[in-house]
């Protein structure tokens, strides 16, 4: 058994086994991704979907994700490839294909790569090498992530990094361990290792029962405006998918009003999928 250090979980990996994420993998008794190279799917897709509204507006970015993800939460939009184990994507693609194929979208408005999609920290060997040679070409890199990968992927990571969206799905420790099988202290922790070296912008998704309170609300516009209050929030709505189809999708006049509340302590507050 060899421990992986990407996240929270320390899973203890077998020879030829899998972490809790389905990515990575131990091999000769070294934890490795079990993803390089699976893109899963790409895309060219405007800035704002990522969401970022205050980071090059009107551009496009060229995203690709894998497979896989450390969390385990029961709306998720991607569940095909964040819980997959991989064995329905065979095609690879190599570091320097990816950034030619993001130079090459550059007449049409392309400003780099956005990795996204899945939970890119759970492969973020293949990240890193991808980001690295994007970097020397004068693009820019955009990571979109749930936030739990420990600090020391992190600094493997931010040298190469231009702006990230950070999921923030709950300030309750309680949901965070019993809904989406998570840790918020690392949440908190790698936004506030993140945003002072590159672009941040946070996401909350309003979850009807979840995470839907005026308290809530207030705790997380409050502990964002405690690290800077021209951090931008994107707060969205929710719709029923995977295994949360139990509840209806969020009132759109609550989605308004959390983020009014947002407003009274933060300078940028989004709406989204409304």
């Amino acid at each position: 058994m060899v421990q992986c250090n990407v996240c929270f979980r320390h899973c203890d990996i077998a020879e030829g086994h899998t972490g809790a994420c389905k990515a990575r993998t131990c091999r000769d008794g070294v934890v490795v991704p079990a993803n390089y190279g699976r893109v899963t799917s790409i895309a060219l897709d405007p800035i704002e979907k990522k969401p970022l509204a205050r980071f090059c507006p009107g551009s496009k970015i060229l995203s690709a994700g894998s497979y896989g993800c450390n969390l385990f939460c029961p709306f998720c939009q991607n569940y095909d490839i964040s819980r997959s184990d991989g064995k329905l994507f065979d095609d690879e693609i190599a570091p320097e294909q990816l950034a030619a194929l993001a130079l090459r979208y550059v007449d049409v408005g392309n400003i780099g790569i956005a990795y996204t999609y899945n939970e890119p920290s759970v492969g973020y060997e293949f990240v890193r090498d991808t980001a690295r040679l994007v970097k020397k070409e004068g693009l820019k890199n955009v990571l979109v992530t749930n936030g739990t990968a420990s600090r020391e992927i992190l600094e493997e990571l931010i040298p190469y990094i231009d702006a990230m969206n950070i999921d923030i799905k709950s300030m309750s420790d309680k949901t965070y361990r019993d809904i989406l099988g998570g840790n918020l202290d690392s949440v908190k922790d790698f936004i506030t290792g993140s945003y002072r070296r590159c672009h941040v912008e946070l996401t909350m998704l309003i979850v009807p029962g979840m995470n839907d309170s005026e308290e809530e609300m207030r705790e997380l516009s409050t502990w964002i405006a405690g690290l800077d209050d021209s951090i931008p929030l994107h707060v969205t709505r929710f719709y029923p998918r995977y295994k949360m189809t139990d509840r209806g999708p969020t009132d759109v006049g609550l989605v308004y009003h959390l983020a009014e509340i947002a407003r009274e302590k933060l300078r940028f507050v989004y709406t989204g999928n409304c």
